[in-house]
């Protein structure tokens, strides 16, 4: 995986990671990095992989190497590894003059790349110069069956001729090839059917035939099939031309041969009738022509473009939507207070934005002042308005639906969560998935044969055929060419892709690439963390039982006042949990905090203890039996509990839970029902876990493991013979998600962009995973029907046209009929 940038040749370790250096190379380019002490990776400084030693901040390129100098930091601090760059920019030397510096690749083989023409080390076939990668900024054109052709203005792709597209679509442009195959098939299907008429017309009403001699009639058809041919089908001799000079023999070059074939040798047979033999003559001395063959064939060819570039054009649609979100302009509050419009462009971060009912909200940023709520359903999915208050996040695009509320921008342009979901989904739209290899090798071969089977065709008539062997040669040898045009197999898996992505990205789920697509949609085991993706990742206070003679207010307000000074993640839900019920904390003095125990404090005087049943022991407050049940009952309900006494005695005992999001058991059972066993991984404590198994019904959980045990335990399942997904936070489950087939991040507001799962859920709720389960099945069915028909059309036409059921039944496939099916099949 290679590119070369600004005269320098990066390589990278994977597709994803050149992928991401695409979308943002001066980022890459230009952020500052540390060299990673373990393994000498260089890395960004942003990293949350960093360790504090002796003073001094290490990053580190994943937990792997994090692990390895923790057990042993002096060691690495003096000795660490020298630096090496994953994405390591060679020097180029400075060409010679007349240097041919473009970079090469081989179509065939994909990974064969190199500085300079050159031949393939793997095939033999001549290297072909890559489209010059545009400049960042730059509108993106991508062949959608070969994603490595890029250029900056619209064109035709040298290997297969398809029409290059827009990498991301532009909201309300027409593709300037659909307008031009729209323009040319309106000027040529009124002149083509005139031909036609005029050749067939005969043969229905024989006063036309008198009307008009057959000479007249000849030239008649060519004049009107000319234009028809020369310029409407000009597209296809272009494109046949380029294949031809290339090697690339593809679906233009049987249009172009087919089409060239029929109206040559109609001109032959028009201007020097005495060249063909007298068993070919009419008695008039003339030679049937073909006109009304090539022209109509044309005309259909232009019907069945336009067609095909009109349905690929609808693949779009769901990003045209998500592209039409953004608003034109924006209110911003400038310094004196006064509202002022602004275009979109102009926003930058920091401005403070007033959005007013109904309108869409600009960029993303924090709400500073007022409240309402706001439908994100096209960039979560979820159909819910959603509260904003002062301090909630909002996204750019989005709808205010009630109130006004101020806001700060603090991410605009190609920084929005917007912008880089319709990013995202040009480069999974632009990638190819494993299945499509199977096309690609067929495809290669395909049109080679075709043409040797109409040569084939055209000896055998010639030598066998009945009279007139020639024409009879013809015509079958130009059906043969028309009707195995393989736009539909090329047509099969790209469309699909294209609109499987566009409508995931309106349902709140983002695939990486296409063989994201594939894999999840086959994948039949699920491994889940618990914490924020099975529960809401937020700790409750959810029950408080005070002992005899103690008020649950008092014991919760005690509680508090020691949690306030804590930043612990039990000790907020505590201090959470009592502004809920309305019970202040009081003053706290010679507090104290006990790793893994608790903490404790002075309150009015007297010394109030919060923790587990160590803690307790150490303080001398007694526990009876009847306690620990307690306390093993509420675990046993996947709380965490916490004992609280004052001044050596106990005063009760409180329940902190991470609840089970509403929307969990029924997303397992939609999994369920789809065949996927779910496996639970999670680092809690076995107890805890069981519990909140118990309530989900997961049979398969594994406990108090560490991000590696999750990884190993993705690695057994995987060699149990199950293709696995892994969901998680993406960060804490980093080598789980890594080591799994497909990982699936749960995202978490404006950070979706960033994940590096396989799959991102714009909203961490387990529904994302069933509707990207079932858009992947569905997809993968609708690529596999394609391909089927696609085979299943070019074996069944290619005989007959090649007339192998003449013999039979006398049965013969005229090139019009080849060439509308050829077109309406696509």
């Amino acid at each position: 995986y290679a590119r070369t940038f600004r005269g320098a040749r990066f390589v990278f370790c994977s597709e994803h990671c050149l992928t991401k250096f695409n979308a943002e190379p001066e980022r890459y380019l230009t952020e500052p990095c540390e060299t990673d002490p373990v393994c000498g990776m260089q890395v960004p400084v942003r990293s949350e992989n960093r360790l504090e030693h002796e003073g001094r901040t290490w990053w580190f390129c994943s937990t792997h190497c994090m692990e390895k100098f923790r057990q042993d930091p002096a060691h690495y601090a003096a000795h660490p590894a020298p630096p090496r760059t994953p994405a390591a920019a060679q020097a180029a030397p400075a060409p010679a003059a007349g240097e041919d510096t473009r970079e090469y690749f081989c179509p065939m083989c994909p990974g064969q790349e190199q500085i300079g023409p050159g031949v393939c080390k793997v095939c033999g076939m001549a290297l072909e110069p890559k489209v010059p990668t545009p400049q960042p900024g730059a509108v993106e054109y991508v062949c959608p069956m070969h994603p490595e052709v890029v250029q900056d203005k619209p064109g035709n792709c040298p290997i297969c001729g398809m029409a290059l597209e827009a990498r991301t679509p532009v909201a309300d442009e027409e593709n300037p090839e659909l307008a031009d195959m729209r323009r040319r098939f309106i000027v040529s299907a009124p002149l083509a059917f005139v031909v036609f008429v005029l050749a067939m017309g005969g043969d229905f009403v024989p006063a036309l035939a008198r009307l008009i001699g057959e000479g007249t009639r000849q030239w008649l058809e060519f004049l009107l099939s000319a234009p028809v041919v020369l310029w409407g089908g000009w597209p296809f001799f272009v494109r046949m031309a380029q294949s031809l000079r290339t090697g690339h023999l593809n679906m233009f070059t049987l249009i172009g041969l087919g089409v060239a074939a029929a109206f040559g040798y109609s001109v032959i047979a028009l201007v020097a009738p005495g060249l063909f033999p007298p068993s070919m003559r009419t008695p008039g001395g003339h030679v049937p022509v073909y006109f009304e063959a090539a022209s109509v064939i044309t005309a259909l060819v232009l019907l069945g473009q336009v067609l095909e570039l009109k349905a690929r054009a609808r693949t779009n649609e769901a990003v045209k939507k998500l592209l039409a979100l953004a608003p034109a302009i924006a209110h911003r509050i400038n310094e004196a207070g006064e509202e002022e419009d602004v275009p979109l462009a102009a926003v930058a971060v920091g401005d403070r934005l007033r959005v007013r009912p109904g309108e869409k909200v600009p960029v993303d940023g924090v709400v500073l002042e007022g409240a309402s709520f706001v439908d994100e359903s096209l960039i979560t999915g979820e159909p819910e308005p959603v509260r904003k208050e002062p301090g909630a996040k909002v996204v750019g695009g989005t709808i205010n639906q009630e109130g006004s509320f101020v806001m700060r921008a603090e991410r605009v342009g190609a920084d929005t969560v917007l912008a880089r979901i319709v990013q995202l989904v040009a480069e999974a739209q632009a990638s190819r998935p494993p299945i499509q290899r199977l096309a690609d090798r067929v495809a290669a071969w395909f049109v080679p044969i075709v043409v040797a089977v109409a040569v084939v065709t055209f000896f055998v008539w010639w030598i066998w055929g009945p009279e007139p062997r020639l024409a009879h040669a013809l015509v079958n040898a130009v059906a043969v060419l028309i009707i195995a045009c393989p736009c539909a197999l090329g047509l099969a898996t790209p469309i699909s892709i294209m609109v499987a992505t566009g409508r995931a990205a309106t349902m709140g789920v983002l695939f990486r690439d296409a063989e994201a697509i594939e894999t999840l949609g086959k994948a039949d085991v699920l491994v889940v963390d618990k914490t924020g993706t099975l529960t809401e990742g937020k700790p409750r206070l959810v029950q408080a039982v005070p002992a005899e003679g103690v008020q649950e207010a008092e014991l919760v307000r005690l509680a508090a006042s020691i949690e306030a000074a804590s930043e612990h993640p039990l000790a907020r839900a505590i201090v959470e949990g009592a502004k809920e019920r309305g019970a202040a904390p009081l003053p706290v003095r010679d507090f104290v905090s006990v790793r893994a125990r608790g903490a404790k404090g002075v309150v009015d005087g007297t010394t109030v203890v919060l923790g587990n049943a160590a803690m307790m022991r150490e303080e001398g407050v007694a526990l009876d039996e009847a306690w620990l049940e307690k306390a093993e009952a509420l675990r046993g309900q996947g709380a965490t509990a916490v004992f609280v006494a004052a001044g050596g005695r106990m005063l009760g005992l409180l329940a902190v839970a991470d609840p089970i999001k509403p929307t969990t058991p029924e997303a397992l059972r939609a999994l369920r029902k789809l065949g996927v066993e779910v496996v639970m991984a999670t680092g809690d404590a076995r107890t805890t876990a069981e519990a909140v198994a118990k309530k989900l019904g997961i049979a398969r959980i594994e406990a108090e493991v560490d991000p590696e045990g999750k990884a190993r335990l993705v690695r057994a399942l995987k060699d149990e013979g199950h293709i696995v997904a892994m969901a998680g936070d993406g960060v804490n489950d980093a080598p789980a998600l890594a080591a799994a087939d497909v990982g699936i991040a749960m995202g978490h507001g404006a950070d979706v962009a960033v994940e590096a799962a396989g799959v991102t859920l714009v909203k961490g709720d387990l529904r994302g995973i069933v509707r990207a389960m079932r858009l992947s099945r569905a997809t993968l069915r609708n690529i596999r029907q394609n391909l089927f028909w696609a085979f299943a059309y070019n074996a069944l036409g290619v005989p007959i046209a090649a007339g192998v059921l003449y013999p039979f039944f006398g049965l013969l496939l005229s090139p019009i009929i080849a060439a509308a099916a050829m077109s309406f099949s696509s």
